[in-house]
């Protein structure tokens, strides 16, 4: 931990998490990293769901894969706020996912990442002094 920084427990970090609704998506393509701002909401059991369209190459990449997702909220004025990134792997549902299957471009899906780690910082004001 760094003097400007504090964690945050799952269930904190959750509940910022259901606070927003524009996050960032990280995965690879061609085993180079990769990022998607998307919307998302948090379901029940703490998923997070993106829509997403059925065939496109996002989807591609990242069904079945290991990703992360980040989300915060960071103040311009003082740098104050919260970071939160969740582990886990992504499930894609709907109608153009199942196998075999030739979806329309204009089909929705939803990928659902199922979080395995979940972590989050605190990030302090920066025009206080330290403790």
């Amino acid at each position: 931990m760094t003097l400007d920084t504090a964690p945050l427990g799952e269930w904190h970090s959750l509940r910022l998490l259901a606070t927003s609704s524009i996050g960032r998506v990280v995965y690879t393509v061609g085993a180079l990293p990769a990022v998607l701002p998307v919307r998302y909401r948090l379901d029940d059991d703490g998923s997070v769901l993106v829509p997403a369209t059925a065939g496109s190459e996002f989807l591609r990449a990242v069904a079945d894969a290991l990703v992360a997702f980040q989300v915060d909220e960071v103040s311009e004025a003082d740098g104050s706020g919260w970071s939160v990134t969740v582990l886990g792997r992504a499930e894609v549902t709907g109608p153009g996912a199942v196998a075999g299957s030739h979806p329309r471009p204009a089909d929705r899906v939803t990928v659902r990442i199922h979080p395995e780690l979940v972590t989050g910082r605190l990030l302090a004001d920066v025009t206080s002094p330290p403790p």
